[in-house]
Parts: C-alpha cells; structure tokens; sequence
C-alpha cells in the first residue's frame, strides 16, 4: 500500500518540505532512495530498534521509500520518526486519516524516544506556510516551534505517542507560547552595565556614536585598559531587537542547533566573541553540511574580534565582503547558500608587539618597524571598512577608587534609540537602510553633506591624514550620526572635528 508522510529539510534558513512516499508490496528488500545522506539511510536499524523496544513489529515486506523533491540532499537523523510512521501506515498498523494534516520530524533513539533537532523554528514557519495543521516534533523543540501561531504544535517524547495518536488512541496537548509576552519580558536581560565602568569617557562617547548609527569600531590601547570591558557592555546600549528582527536571528541559531533546551525566541542581541584561531569557513559559514558562520550568528547583534591581529590574515579578509553587503553567498559544487550577516563589526588591539606603545607610565620596547608589521597585519581595505578608530590609555588610579559610579547603559540607550528613531524617520523611503552606518553614496550627498567651513575643515584632513575615498564616506557618516544624537538637521563643523578624530589610528598617522 503506498503512504504518504510530509518532513521537511533544511536550506540556509529556510525549510523545504518533503514528500516521503512509502510503498509496502510482497518481498523482503529495503529501498530508501531520493538523494539520502549516510545518517538518513542509517535510520533503517534505528527505527527497527525503536520499533521492537515499543512492542511494535517491523513489517517482514518488500519496503520502498521515496524522498521527494529527489533532487535535494537529505542530510542528518531527524527523518527517522516521518520514516518510521510511513513504513507502519503503509502496512496497515498505523491509520492514514490524519498523516496529510501534518509534519511530522525527529531523531529515533534505540529506545524510541527522541532526541532534540535543528532548524525547529524555519521547519514550522514552512508547515504553517504550506497549510499543515499540526506539527509533530521533540519535546525539546517544541517551545521553538510553538513561537509560530496559527499551528497546533505537538512536542513528543517517544513514538508510541505519536503511533497512538494517528490511531486515536491518544489526545496530543499542544504547546502554547505567548510570543510577545515573552519577548518583551526579556528584552532586557543585559549582565553588564555602562555604569561599572570607571572613567573612558571618551570611549564611551565613541561607542554611543557607534551604537546610534551602527557604526563598525575598533579600539586599541595597553593591555588592561578595558577595550573588552567596554565591548560587552555595547549590546546594552543598543536599540532593542524588533520582533521581525528576533525570528531571523532565531531562525539562524535554530539551522545552527544553537538555541537552549526549552528557549522559543531570542529577545536581545547576540553578542559573537569567536577565538582568533578560527578558521575561514567557521567564520563565514559553509562546510561539507552548510552551517552559518559566527558572522551569521552575530546577526542583528554583534561580532567581536578581541586581539585582531592574531586572526589568520585571509580569516580577517573574508568579512570584507559582508561589512560591506550584509549578507554572505556561499557557493559550493552542490549547493549556493545565502546567509543574512548585518552585525556590527568591533574589534580591539594592542598598539604594538609589546602593548605599550603611547602608554603614558610603561616604555614600549618595540622599535618603529615592529609597530608597523604589527598594524599591517590587519589590512588597509578592512581598516577602512572600519569608521570608528579609537585609541584608549589605562585608567588612573584616582579614576578607578572613585566611587561614584558612571552613566548607566539605560540613560545611554535611551539617546541612542532617539537618533535611532530619526534615522528610521530618514531613510523611510530608502528600502532596506535602517542606520546612518548603512548610507551609500547617493544618500551620503542627500543628508551627510557639510558646510563650507566644514568642508574646508574635512579637505585639510584628507590632506593630512591622506585618508581614501572610503575613509572620507565614512567620516560623513559618523558626522551624521554625531549631529542626529545632538538632533541637529545639519551636520556642524564640530560635529566633523569629532568624527575626524575617531580616525586616530589610519596607517599613516600612526607607528611613527
């Protein structure tokens, strides 16, 4: 008897269904074709194993199963439970009446219980588009899942519940999520406060900027001076996700396998700090199972390169490409994947081999030509692509045995989100720019062009500092960022002072 049962695959971020066909004739042979990987035909001694364990019987027939769209590769163990189902509904011990309404996916253990899956969240967008009514998958997942309205999410244990319930033998309780409840509860879950920081205001002053318009940094100082500090407390001064902006980043730490047991939607912003002996295709994603890359999980958030040039240089190279267009393509001899990347970029450095270079109490035992290998280990194109430079001393001591405690991340955030707002307001009929950080060149001569003594300001620094075109685009844009936190329409001569100095660290100026 030929049986249909619906699972779906994984593509990037987003889920395709497929049609398991299953036929049961005379015979004793066992065929699964449709393009299945090692671990899917592997799935025929776990379902058998299942299968006994629960009091069931593996059919004694001729079994042929069909994935369909043939053309795409089934890859990994969570088709073992729509396998399993189709195999017993076409030898007649599980009932076919309710199999179309829904989706079914899960890994079979020996026992027959089920082991938790990736991409939970893409696989019941899918259903939910192609009009399942149910969805059948680990109990584990099912949180993930349920964050998807408008579809009965049934999370699992073992497959004799789902064996009884096809036969109506059993009633499946749907989870229940209320997706903006818990989304807006959790908005706030920062550890790190702006207000534990002792002095660095101008570095705070430069990290408001970046978080304003969504500007890449870099800063650089002694060891100890607190640049990591301060990057972990940037996510807290961010604007705070959208609930269009939590899915995606969900969805991608779904595909990842990267969400906690029980966690539905990811409410703040990530924060990625990959080791800097990481490799080119961890970072950007791909691989011989296409995975997103640490770029991909710092989606919407931010990715944090500690000590950048100890990163492999072509590592540092590949993000020069997705700094610039947001989304990575990988493409391969099977498969072209593409992978949302809109993070902000912050990276931090030592000023030279040694760490002291400019330090004002410690002497630098680097000579000129060191410090300057040192620094072209991070390249002149990404340094560009990088708009704020900012240099940082140690704190003194009378700084750090004040008791007073600094600015709070809340007060912080509060002026970002309204430069935000005017941003937003701004670029309403510009699709897909949503910050300053964003601005191309026709929107630059739109809303980031200065005065006449502003220009003539920016001319002279371009001289000086024999700044690129890119490094001039890029002092607009902070410029732009400076005078929306202040909300002035138009951007000022001081507001260009401030953005030229956030570029301190260019090649020429600095190491000599």
């Amino acid at each position: 008897m030929l049986t249909k049962v619906y699972a779906a695959a994984l593509q990037g971020i987003n889920a395709t269904i497929i049609t398991i066909e299953v036929n049961c004739s005379r015979g004793i042979k066992f065929f699964l074709v449709g393009l299945p990987d090692s671990a899917v035909k592997e799935s025929h001694e776990r379902i058998i194993s299942a299968l006994q364990v629960n009091g069931y019987k593996f059919p004694t027939r001729q079994i042929v199963i069909n994935m369909a769209p043939a053309d795409i590769r089934k890859e990994g163990s969570s088709y073992d439970l729509p396998l399993a189902i189709g195999i017993l509904a076409s030898a007649g011990e599980v009932q076919e009446e309710k199999l179309s309404k829904h989706l079914i996916i899960g890994e079979l253990s020996l026992d027959g219980s089920l082991q938790p899956i990736k991409g939970a969240l893409p696989i019941a967008i899918s259903a939910r588009a192609q009009g399942f009514e149910g969805l059948i998958l680990p109990q584990q997942n099912a949180r993930e899942a349920a964050v998807v309205n408008n579809l009965n999410v049934y999370g699992v244990e073992n497959i004799k519940e789902v064996i009884e319930y096809f036969n109506n033998e059993r009633e499946l309780t749907p989870t229940i999520v209320n997706t903006r409840e818990e989304f807006y509860q959790h908005q706030s879950d920062y550890p790190y406060d702006f207000a534990e920081v002792r002095g660095q205001e101008n570095v705070k002053r430069a990290l408001e900027v970046a978080a304003a318009g969504g500007h890449n940094v870099i800063m650089i100082g002694a060891p100890g001076s607190g640049k990591s500090m301060m990057a972990k407390r940037l996510p807290g001064i961010l604007p705070p996700l959208t609930l269009a902006e939590s899915l995606e980043t969900t969805k991608i730490h779904s595909v990842a396998g990267k969400l906690g047991k029980d966690d539905s939607l990811i409410a703040t912003r990530p924060f990625r700090s990959p080791h800097h002996t990481i490799s080119q295709v961890a970072m950007v994603g791909g691989g011989s199972n296409p995975q997103p890359g640490e770029i991909s999980l710092a989606h919407n958030g931010i990715l944090y390169a500690d000590e950048l040039p100890e990163f492999g240089k072509a590592t540092l190279e590949v993000l020069r490409q997705p700094l610039e267009d947001r989304k990575i393509t990988i493409a391969r001899a099977k498969y072209t994947i593409e992978y949302p990347c809109s993070f902000m970029f912050i990276a931090s450095m030592n000023p030279c081999p040694c760490g002291y270079y400019n330090h004002p109490t410690k002497a630098c035992v680097c000579h000129t030509g060191q410090v300057q290998r040192y620094l072209n280990r991070v390249s002149g194109p990404l340094l560009d692509r990088i708009d704020i430079q900012i240099e940082i001393v140690p704190v003194p001591f009378e700084k750090l045995s004040e008791s007073r405690q600094g600015e709070s991340s809340s007060a912080i955030r509060e002026r970002v989100i309204k430069a935000r707002k005017i941003q937003e307001q701004r670029f309403s009929q510009h699709p897909g720019v949503y910050c300053n950080a964003q601005m191309e060149s026709k929107l630059i001569h739109l809303y980031a062009q200065p005065d006449a003594q502003g220009l003539a300001l920016l001319r002279n620094a371009m001289s000086r500092l024999n700044l690129s075109a890119r490094a001039y685009d890029r002092i607009l844009k902070v410029a732009r960022t400076i005078a929306d936190i202040e909300g002035s329409e138009r951007i000022q001569s001081h507001h260009l002072a401030e953005a030229i100095s956030y570029r301190n660290l260019d090649r020429e100026s600095w190491g000599k």
